[in-house]
This record gives C-alpha cells, sequence and structure tokens, in this order.
C-alpha cells in the first residue's frame, strides 16, 4: 500500500508548489486563529489556486462555528474538511463534505470509543496532545493506535524525515501528516525537507 502524504500548515503559494512537486497527496491550510500558521479567506484562496491537478486541499479548523466553515467551503472550495477541536458527529456532518476527525492522544482517553463517535468521517486523525492544537513537534506513544480501525487513520504528531519510516513500520496507517517536521521557520515549509521527508515515505512503502 502507498501511504498518502499530507503537507499541513501551508502559507505560501511557493510552499504549495513545493509540496506537489515532492509528491504529497494535500496540503492543509490552516483557519485557527490562534496558529502561526493561520490563513485569511484571501490568502488561502491564492495558496489553493497553485495547486496542480490531483493535490487535495484540506481546510483545518478547530472547534468554529458553522459561518466561518460555510465561508471557506463557499469561497475557497477545498476539497475535504479537518476538524481539529471538540466538535460532535453532527457539527462535522451538516456541510456535506468530506471530512477528517482529528482526536489528540491524552493518557485518559479511549481512542477507539471516541474516534467510533464519527463513523462517516473520511478518515480518523490521531495527534499528539499539546496546548494550542498541533504544529509543535510532539508525538505521542505509537504503542496506543488500536489496531482495530472502522475508518482509514492518518498518524500526525511529531513526525519527521528522521522517525517517519518507524512510524510507518509500526502503525500502517493510510496516510501521514506533516507539519513543523518540514519547515525552517513556523509557517514557512523548507522544500528540501518537503522532499526528503516524502522519500523516505516511499522507501518505507517499498
Amino acid at each position: 500500500m502507498r501511504t498518502r502524504v499530507k503537507i499541513c500548515g501551508i502559507t505560501r503559494p511557493a510552499d504549495a508548489e513545493s509540496a506537489a512537486r515532492a509528491g504529497a497527496d494535500a496540503i492543509g491550510l490552516v483557519f485557527y486563529p490562534p496558529s502561526p500558521r493561520f490563513l485569511s479567506v484571501e490568502r488561502a484562496i491564492e495558496v489553493r489556486n497553485a495547486l496542480p491537478p490531483f493535490v487535495q486541499s484540506v481546510a483545518l479548523f478547530v472547534n468554529p462555528d458553522a459561518a466561518q466553515v460555510a465561508q471557506v467551503l463557499g469561497r475557497v472550495r477545498p476539497s475535504l474538511l479537518q476538524f481539529h477541536g471538540e466538535e460532535t458527529r453532527e457539527f462535522c456532518a451538516q456541510f456535506g463534505v468530506s471530512y477528517l476527525k482529528a482526536c489528540r492522544v491524552a493518557d485518559a482517553v479511549d481512542l477507539l470509543e471516541y474516534l467510533r463517535a464519527f463513523p462517516d468521517a473520511s478518515g480518523w486523525l490521531l495527534d499528539a496532545y499539546v496546548d494550542g492544537y498541533g504544529g509543535k513537534g510532539k508525538s505521542f506513544d505509537w504503542s496506543r493506535v488500536p489496531a482495530e480501525r472502522d475508518r482509514p487513520l492518518v498518524l500526525s504528531g511529531g513526525l519527521a524525515r528522521d522517525n517517519v519510516r518507524e512510524a510507518i513500520r509500526r502503525v500502517r496507517p493510510w496516510g501521514v501528516d506533516v507539519s513543523s517536521g518540514v519547515e525552517s521557520a513556523k509557517g514557512v515549509k523548507d522544500p528540501a525537507m518537503i522532499a526528503a521527508f516524502i522519500e523516505e515515505v516511499r522507501h518505507e512503502d517499498g
């Protein structure tokens, strides 16, 4: 199986182009204002327009209101939604667009119980629990990833060139999601780091 790759937290059209050239399957556009990778709708449109065919754009939200999601859907037209907060199944499903539901892996969280509340999600994403929701370069204990999976699983949190092969070997996810692990500064992606990350993924895929 080919492991899919998402480069998240893209803030510049040039970085979207670099990700696509390196073989990324998707890029992430962050619509969470406290994040250093936050995009205005206008900027997000510029980034999305830099994508070639067959590379998806994923709009990431954290506890948004429905009006914010609707605005992004209407103007940015992302391929997929990603909900990274405490959104309910009813909230995520109301837009009629495929979505990923993220679970931040904390000690007290039963991952399967949490994720199975979202059976209509296109996939489930596991990320490390950090203050401020993601992009902090922190990983979690991969042994906690359940072997039983009702939906495709995307692995995130602290991934980089030097550990992604081990992560794939141990977890066997549908896809991997990287942000800070391919950056030279917050929100600034490094083309060489993106290419090296994806090359490691492809080597592990064999």
